[in-house]
């Protein structure tokens, strides 16, 4: 048999269907392609392994899933077995907000430690990382909550995250009550694009009090956005994050009464040697960086 052509039919019978298979690929392959090479495996042995519609394996197919499964299945806990051995991995998600401005401290110490560490990063909301976590795609993630997690996942709270305004210390605004009583707001607005936590979180807070802000500027990280408004572009939204709010042009108006933002680290299963590493470089630049009562 060609070990390929197996190795297609083993997904098609583990996602029930050609077009299923081909959507959770591990590469990129054509349904086409996919379709005809289960026919030449099915040629080769002389039996049809599956009906096609609706999906049924044939009493073949099953002899043949159940001797492929246990190779294919455990494929790629083997290989990083093997590669633990020269050196360890670390798949971590985490949100654009995250990875862009906070992660780098946390990986700087885990290096310290394990300074062969081959690390894979992806981008995601929580929704994304919860799936990737229980489809084992991950093993950590560090994200802003949306909502409470399932229950199937291990949740460390890192720490809450207030919303801040930030003005430029010349400005005549000394709280942001002082835009909300006016009845048209002029001062132009710099924010995170709207996919964000801290965006719509600030959205959520002004459609309560029904007032239209749309932004002028678009920024693509909270240092950015202090940055720009040092500049004098603008009033800018953030997050009481001592760092990134940091500047001497700039005054933190707190917007005691919009909802803070929940940063969690999320696991499946009991953790790892290094997921307990993260979690402990987490609690550390956590330490380091924002005060206790702000701390998970």
């Amino acid at each position: 048999m060609n070990i390929h052509h197996v190795e297609l039919f083993y997904y098609v019978a583990r996602h029930g269907g050609i077009s299923r298979a081909v959507r959770n690929m591990p590469y990129g392959i054509q349904q086409p392609a996919v379709s005809s090479q289960i026919l030449s495996l099915e040629e080769d042995l002389g039996v049809k392994l599956f009906e096609r519609n609706p999906f049924k394996l044939t009493a073949a197919g099953e002899e043949l899933y159940e001797f492929a499964c246990p190779f294919f299945n455990n494929l790629h806990a083997t290989a990083e077995r093997l590669r633990q051995v020269s050196s360890p991995s670390l798949r971590i998600g985490a949100s654009e907000l995250v990875l862009r401005d906070y992660l780098p401290a946390v990986i700087e110490q885990i290096k310290a430690d394990e300074p062969k560490l081959r690390l894979s990063l992806r981008s995601g909301l929580q929704a994304d990382v919860e799936k990737w976590l229980l489809e084992r795609e991950i093993d950590v993630a560090i994200v802003p909550l949306q909502n409470k997690p399932t229950a199937k996942l291990r949740c460390e709270r890192l720490l809450r995250m207030p919303l801040v305004l930030l003005v430029h210390r010349r400005s005549k605004l000394k709280s942001a009550s002082d835009l909300w009583n006016s009845d048209v707001i002029e001062e132009p607005l710099i924010c995170l694009p709207e996919t964000e936590m801290i965006t719509r979180t600030f959205r959520k807070g002004l459609q309560r009090r029904k007032i239209d802000w749309p932004h002028t500027i678009e920024a693509s990280s909270v240092g950015l956005v202090t940055r720009y408004v040092a500049n004098g572009y603008g009033v800018g939204v953030s997050v009481a994050a001592s760092e990134a709010i940091k500047h001497k042009d700039v005054r933190v108006l707190p917007l005691e009464d919009f909802d803070s933002i929940d940063v969690a680290l999320l696991s499946n299963g009991k953790p790892t040697q290094l997921v307990q590493q993260v979690l402990e470089a987490c609690r550390q630049v956590v330490a380091k960086e924002w005060p206790e009562s702000q701390r998970g």
